[in-house]
C-alpha cells in the first residue's frame, strides 16, 4: 500500500468518528442518516480508487491537508517527496514493487555510491585556495633547484634551506605555497597529497602545518647533563671532545666558545684537566691539539717506566767459578 493511501485510510476513521459525534449531539433520534450525512459531506471527497495514478492521488491529498489547519506544510512536503520517489518503480494494483526493480535500484545506489567514492580517492585536487593558485611568477622567473625533504632530519632547517632558495630566486611570501611540492619526497610528498583540497590559503598556513606534522625528534640536552658529561676511562681525548661537542649543539642554553671549552676541560681526566687550565686554549681546535699532544706524551712516559719481564734473567749477581 502506497504511503498516500495510508494517510487517507488513516484520516478516514477519525473524520467519520468526529462526524458521527456531531451528528449524534444535534439529531440523537437519527442515527443512520447523521452516519449517512457525515461520510457523504466529510469523507466522500478523499476516498480514492487504490488503482489510481499518482498524480490523482497527490492532488487529493494536497486538498486534504489544506483543509486541516493541524496538518502543516512539512507533512505536504513529506509525502510529495514520498510520492515522487515512488514514481521511479511501476507500482502493482496491490501497491507492492516489482522485486526486479527494487534489486535494480538497490545495485543502481551502491554503485553509485561506490564509484563516487573511489573517484574522491584516487583524485587529486589542489591544497591550496584559488587564491594561491592565481598568484602569478615574476617574470622571467627559473625555478631552482631544491634540496629535497623526505621526512626525515630537520623540518625547521628544511624550511630555512627552502625560503632562502626562494627569495635568491626572487619569490617571496604566498608564492612560495606552489613551489614547496618540489622540495618533497617520499613520506613528506605523501603528506602534501593528502592535504584537504583548499585548505591552504598562505605561506604561513602551510610552514607552520608542514612543521606540526615533521617535527624535530632531535633530543634537548640541559645544562645540567652537559656539565656532567665526563672522559670515559679508555677514551681518547679528541674523541671526547668531539662528542662533548655535538651534545653542546643540542642544548637549549647558548653558551660562548670560551665558556664551552672551559666546561669541556673539566671533564676530561685530571692530569690533562690540570694542565689544560693552565694553558686556557682559546679554540675548539686549539683544545684538541694541546689535549692531544699532551695524551700522547703521558702515553710515552708510561711505555718508558714500564719493565718487560723479558729483560729479567733472575741473576743475583755475577756467578762464581
Amino acid at each position: 500500500m502506497s504511503p498516500l493511501a495510508e494517510y487517507v485510510e488513516k484520516n478516514l476513521h477519525s473524520l467519520s468518528y468526529a462526524s458521527e459525534s456531531d451528528a449524534n449531539k444535534s439529531s440523537p433520534t437519527s442515527p443512520r442518516s447523521v452516519s449517512s450525512y457525515s461520510f457523504t459531506t466529510n469523507v466522500a471527497p478523499v476516498m480514492i480508487d487504490h488503482k489510481a495514478d499518482n498524480i490523482d492521488a497527490s492532488h487529493v491529498m494536497e486538498k486534504q491537508v489544506e483543509a486541516h489547519d493541524e496538518v502543516g506544510m512539512p507533512i505536504k512536503q513529506h509525502y510529495a517527496e514520498k510520492d515522487k520517489s515512488a514514481k521511479e518503480f511501476q507500482i502493482s494494483s496491490d501497491g507492492l514493487i516489482p522485486v526486479d526493480q527494487l534489486k535494480e535500484f538497490i545495485e543502481g545506489t551502491i554503485r553509485s555510491k561506490v564509484e563516487g567514492s573511489s573517484r574522491s580517492s584516487f583524485t587529486y585536487s589542489k591544497p591550496y585556495t584559488p587564491r594561491i593558485d592565481s598568484l602569478k611568477m615574476p617574470m622571467g622567473y627559473q625555478p631552482p633547484k631544491f634540496q629535497q625533504f623526505d621526512g626525515k632530519g630537520n623540518p625547521k632547517q628544511h624550511v630555512a634551506h627552502f625560503v632562502e632558495t626562494c627569495n635568491n630566486a626572487g619569490t617571496y611570501g604566498d608564492h612560495l605555497v606552489k613551489q614547496f611540492v618540489r622540495s618533497l619526497k617520499g613520506n613528506a610528498f605523501d603528506w602534501y597529497t593528502d592535504l584537504e583540497a583548499g585548505s591552504i590559503n598562505g605561506w604561513e598556513h602551510l610552514e607552520q602545518e608542514f612543521l606540526n606534522r615533521f617535527y624535530n625528534t632531535r633530543r634537548t640536552v640541559s645544562m645540567v647533563e652537559l656539565t656532567n658529561s665526563r672522559q670515559w676511562k679508555e677514551e681518547p681525548v679528541v674523541d671526547y671532545i668531539n662528542r662533548w661537542r655535538n651534545l653542546s649543539l643540542n642544548c637549549k642554553d647558548r653558551l660562548s666558545e670560551a665558556s664551552a671549552i672551559e666546561m669541556c676541560i673539566q671533564g676530561m681526566h685530571w692530569e690533562l684537566c690540570y694542565i689544560l687550565q693552565a694553558i686556557k686554549p682559546k679554540t675548539f681546535e686549539e683544545l684538541a691539539t694541546r689535549a692531544h699532544g699532551i695524551e700522547m706524551s703521558f702515553n710515552c712516559k708510561e711505555d718508558e717506566y714500564s719493565v718487560d719481564p723479558s729483560d729479567d734473567d733472575g741473576d743475583d749477581g755475577d756467578a762464581t767459578p
